[in-house]
């Protein structure tokens, strides 16, 4: 439950950095806070081998929200999806805390290697992740880019393939 208060407080603070008040009441009733829902409650029956229900927080996740979240994806607190649909997350992915996807992400695996998220990472409209990458602390990733391969902590990269934008 802690872990869940904490995604809140993140959306929450995710919407006031774009102006405004924001109450955690809106936080709860703004698009994206029932995939995190479920996704949290996935994992919770994940951890106490109850693999039926975590299945069944997947499929409504599918059928509710459109988005897709593999049954060992780990995130840990501050995970925030702004707009779920279209979000499709493999199993063997790893992201840290304060992970924000925008609609459309793809965290794919490829050979059968996930990507590592850091803490405070963003990743824009309909990019793509894949294969044994890192994404290091405080990254960007542009709308629409495909990252195939390391990002380093605090970079932003855009494009396709998805190169680093330097100052």
């Amino acid at each position: 439950m802690s872990t869940l208060l904490a995604d809140l407080r993140a959306k929450q603070a995710l919407y006031q950095e774009n102006g405004g008040h924001c109450s955690l009441l809106r936080a709860i009733f703004t698009d994206g806070t029932s995939a995190v829902a479920l996704y949290r409650l996935q994992r919770l029956a994940m951890r106490w081998r109850l693999a039926p229900v975590a299945m069944m927080a997947q499929l409504l996740n599918k059928w509710l929200n459109g988005c897709l979240i593999g049954l060992d994806a780990d995130f840990g607190p501050g995970f925030v999806l702004v707009h779920p649909i279209g979000t499709i997350i493999n199993s063997g992915v790893r992201g840290g805390c304060n992970v924000r996807l925008q609609s459309g992400v793809v965290v794919g695996e490829n050979r059968g290697r996930c990507p590592r998220l850091g803490d405070d990472i963003l990743v824009g409209s309909g990019a793509k992740l894949f294969g044994s990458i890192s994404v290091g602390d405080r990254a960007r990733i542009g709308a629409n880019a495909v990252v195939t391969h390391d990002v380093a902590a605090g970079d932003t990269v855009v494009g396709i393939p998805a190169r680093s934008l330097r100052r």
